[in-house]
């Protein structure tokens, strides 16, 4: 059941947001919207540090923040929410790549691409939102720096509802995810706190990636903690061919390359296939070919974590591996590939209590070798993140600035195209090798495919439209990405 309390909701988390909302100045501006009127129109108004107030109604529109400190925010009055709806027709409700950009208070319905995409924004707060069925992400935070993803409710996205991809220092906290492919995935990312969520009846509950091909190589040091991670069967429904279509119905969560990844703390329970799994890069694809990239996780660290009723019905490839273990059951806890060695480095506590497989080789979480680590990494011994109480930086990160020139191309190809295009791994996009070789030197057409794309390939979906690009970023993005090697 969806139970949003204004008041509780907008007090939960409130202090994150502070440091940055603080320093907008007293000369801000308060811009109305009403139905009727267009929300783009209050945001081609706006200046730096204005706040934009959306009022209950219906807005069919994709809404674009390119200014720095721009608040969105809706007015729920007496139940009734303002409404973007896609009609399935639009593919993003709302893209921003300004810095200090916060969205709170919508509901976001019928998509077919984003409910709510950043940029390389850095700075970024989304919170309270209300997103159903929007197509292939929900909220999607793309190459952001310093950003609190908060209290939203989101459900039918056939990706990931919540993805954190190629950006440093996010909070997630306190966000319900259901039925969905994925319901929280952080990938290529670092320094990620995932706390309080309920994820339930996804496909996958909480997975942490590295994807081979993508400009940023590493994800690490993530924690994973106080989350409910119940009942995740949803047949997978993602696009085929896709990566994330790979993910076995049945799982609870999925360590797949991540690096100082802490999982502690959580409810884990009634997931068929398997409560935890920890593997390298080819449990969902048979290329781990990107030489800055290592397959393997490493120190990774299980603590303390509440596990039961997983493994009823495991299926595919955990089947056939627990029948090897004479077990028609899955485990609790799986170490599969590239997991198992000691030299890994990772560790799990209490491991008695669960049904674990391939960690016979990790530490002992609470053995006095750890407990020394942990005390030269300045963490209570014994106690690795419970005194931690967020991973965002104490100060805001600076702005990202993106001119019209070389570098501008590479955030933005970073920002924008990596989130659909790795180099040489499908994703939603076909990969950048394959474009590549299609368009040889021809920089023009695809910077004229970015503006206005069609349907060429029967088992991709139809590219959105990125015209609110430049011509000349158009062009330079194109040239940046014929010249990728990896």
């Amino acid at each position: 059941m969806i139970n949003l309390t204004t008041n509780s909701l907008y007090r939960a988390g409130a202090s994150a947001l502070t440091l940055w909302l603080a320093t907008f100045g007293a000369q801000a501006a308060i811009i109305e919207v009403r139905e009727g009127e267009r929300i783009q129109d209050a945001v081609n108004q706006a200046a730096p540090g204005d706040e934009i107030l959306v009022y209950p109604g219906l807005y069919s529109e994709t809404v674009y923040v390119d200014k720095d400190d721009i608040t969105l925010r809706g007015v729920v009055e007496g139940g009734n929410w303002p409404h973007l709806d896609g009609n399935k027709q639009l593919n993003d409700a709302i893209l921003y790549s300004g810095n200090g950009f916060s969205v709170e208070w919508f509901k976001i319905t019928h998509y077919k691409g984003n409910a709510i995409m950043g940029q390389a924004g850095n700075n970024f707060s989304i919170r309270n939102n209300w997103v159903i069925d929007s197509g292939v992400y929900g909220i999607f935070p793309e190459f952001g720096e310093n950003g609190l993803i908060e209290n939203n409710i989101l459900s039918g996205i056939e990706d990931a509802a919540i993805y954190v991809g190629m950006s440093d220092y996010i909070d997630v906290r306190n966000n319900q995810v259901f039925d969905s492919v994925a319901g929280i995935e952080i990938e290529n990312s670092r320094h990620v706190l995932v706390e309080g969520n309920l994820a339930k009846n996804n496909t996958g509950g909480i997975l942490v990636f590295i994807t081979p091909g993508l400009p940023i190589k590493s994800s690490y040091d993530a924690i994973i903690r106080r989350n409910f991670v119940l009942d995740n069967n949803t047949p997978n429904f993602g696009i085929p061919g896709s990566l994330v279509s790979q993910i076995p119905a049945g799982s609870g969560i999925i360590v797949m390359s991540g690096d100082e990844v802490i999982i502690e703390d959580n409810v884990i329970t009634g997931n068929n296939n398997a409560g935890i799994i920890i593997t390298s890069q080819d449990f969902v694809t048979a290329i781990a070919t990107d030489t800055g990239s290592d397959p393997n996780p490493d120190a990774v660290q299980i603590r303390d974590n509440v596990m039961f009723n997983n493994g009823a019905s495991p299926e595919g490839e955990m089947k056939l591996l627990m029948l090897t273990k004479f077990s028609t059951t899955g485990p609790d806890i799986l170490a599969y590939q590239g997991a198992t060695a000691a030299e890994r480095g990772s560790c799990i506590s209490r491991r008695n209590a669960y049904r674990a497989h391939g960690v016979d080789d990790w530490a002992n979480c609470d053995s006095p070798t750890i407990r020394a680590t942990d005390a030269i990494a300045g963490r209570e011994p014994s106690d690795s993140t419970r005194a931690i109480a967020t991973k965002m930086l104490s100060e805001p990160a600076a702005p990202r600035v993106i001119n019209d020139d070389a570098s501008g191309a590479e955030i933005v190809y970073q920002g924008i195209c990596a989130g659909c295009h790795a180099y040489n791994v499908r994703l939603i996009g076909p990969p950048t090798l394959a474009i590549q070789a299609q368009y040889g030197e021809d920089a023009g057409s695809i910077a004229a495919y970015i503006a206005n794309p069609e349907k060429k390939r029967p088992d991709f979906p139809t590219m959105p439209p990125q015209d609110h690009l430049s011509e000349p970023m158009r062009q330079l993005v194109a040239k940046y990405m014929l010249t990728l090697t990896n």
